[in-house]
């Protein structure tokens, strides 16, 4: 990964992840110390919340499909590393969030 191209995107639109029962398991130490990273590195990058969060749900049985799936994260990160939220300790903040999520598009384990 380290010579890896960025891209613009956390997941892909068109993606559907699902159980992939007939797909080629991975490591799932691997998987699950990836995903542990990426669920670290949301509080201050709320960008990738979706699809970390999606990309955990397959942590007990983890196929190729979805260690693309995080690699591509890891390719989003390269792109945008710069990106981030800064709580500054000496201003009091309000701090406004909206979001706009698929649930609807969502397949369920």
């Amino acid at each position: 990964m380290s010579n890896a191209k960025g891209i613009g995107t956390p997941m892909s639109s068109s993606l559907k992840l699902d159980k992939d029962e007939k797909g080629k398991t991975v490591d799932e130490k691997t998987y699950r110390g990836m995903i542990g990273s990426l669920l670290y590195l949301t509080a201050s990058r709320p960008d990738i919340m979706f699809a970390v969060c999606l990309c955990a749900r397959f942590q007990p049985c983890p196929k190729e499909s979805h260690l693309i799936a995080v690699k591509r994260i890891l390719r989003y990160l390269i792109s945008s590393y710069d990106y981030g939220l800064w709580y500054s300790t000496q201003s009091c903040f309000d701090l406004i969030v909206s979001t706009d999520a698929d649930y609807s598009g969502c397949n369920r384990m």
